[in-house]
């Protein structure tokens, strides 16, 4: 899968968000500052053309939705993060997190807790 650029993730990320819109509902949806709406518009076809959205056809207008979910995308990222600088360890992660303070102890035993409760895979 492809790795979106930021303005192309703001973009999915509003549709993720929206799950079904108009172009002038993704240029709201946008944060500040808003590019234009004809922007927003290249930019959608071009997501539309890579395959990760769609749309409807409305008369003479066209409502996206998305074909990848944030859930399949946000794992590719995370796997290419871990991949490029972790070594492929979500140890050597979660210990960067440690030591650049981003991570406290609550939050480690709560992520413990969720590990010890996960069903073992078949």
């Amino acid at each position: 899968m492809k790795k979106l650029a930021k303005r192309q993730e703001e973009i999915m990320q509003a549709l993720w968000h929206l799950q079904e819109a108009f172009i002038k509902d993704v240029v709201d949806a946008l944060p500040e500052p808003k590019p234009h709406y004809n922007t927003v518009a290249t930019m959608v076809k071009g997501l539309e053309e890579e395959g990760f959205i769609a749309h409807r056809k409305f008369g003479n207008t066209y409502q996206y939705y998305p074909l990848i979910s944030r859930e399949s995308y946000q794992k590719e990222a995370v796997d290419d993060l871990l991949s490029k600088y972790f070594n492929s360890s979500s140890k050597n992660l979660i210990a960067y997190f440690a030591k650049e303070e981003k991570i406290n102890e609550a939050e480690l035993e709560e992520i413990l807790r969720m590990i010890q409760n996960q069903k073992p895979k078949p």
